[in-house]
């Protein structure tokens, strides 16, 4: 009796694995990010396209201040940066963005790089302009159906507050 339950036991973990297999199999694909410098060109025809006067930061995130903000003190990776936003594809296809008059809150370390690296220049009631190469977004991932994979994309983020 013990052996028809060990050979049941093996048989059912066997048919588990091989099963899990499979659908690890069909589910795993390779994802490759563009490099950021294949995004540049895009950026900065949208940048002047939309009059956009960018400065290229070491990351290759493009950015505006529009206002620097006041205070002593700028955000940095673990603050919980209080914002207004507009997310958009670069065709100008809004894809999030907070209500008319409210605000979001987010740790900044949670957020895109593209944000981590953007919204430590300003600081509160700063007002950024980001053009974020698609490495440095959602990369290969996109976001569900509404960030395509390898998107580059822009925000326009005002600062309202951060602790």
């Amino acid at each position: 009796m013990k052996k028809i339950v060990f050979i049941a036991a093996m048989v059912a973990a066997s048919v588990y694995v091989v099963s899990c297999g499979k659908g690890a199999e069909t589910t795993n694909t390779i994802c490759t990010n563009t490099p950021v410098a294949s995004d540049s060109i895009a950026l900065i025809n949208f940048a002047t396209a939309n009059s956009i006067t960018t400065t290229k930061d070491a990351s290759g995130v493009y950015y505006q201040i529009i206002a620097a903000g006041t205070g002593t003190t700028l955000p940095n990776g673990n603050s919980l940066v209080e914002v207004t936003y507009k997310g958009t594809l670069l065709n100008g296809t809004v894809f999030d963005s907070t209500a008319a008059g409210k605000t979001a809150s987010f740790y900044l370390y949670q957020l895109i790089a593209g944000w981590q690296i953007g919204v430590p220049k300003i600081k509160v009631g700063g007002r950024i302009k980001l053009l974020i190469p698609s490495a440095l977004a959602y990369g290969c991932q996109g976001a569900g159906t509404t960030i395509p994979s390898n998107t580059p994309i822009y925000f326009d983020v005002t600062l309202v507050n951060f602790q």
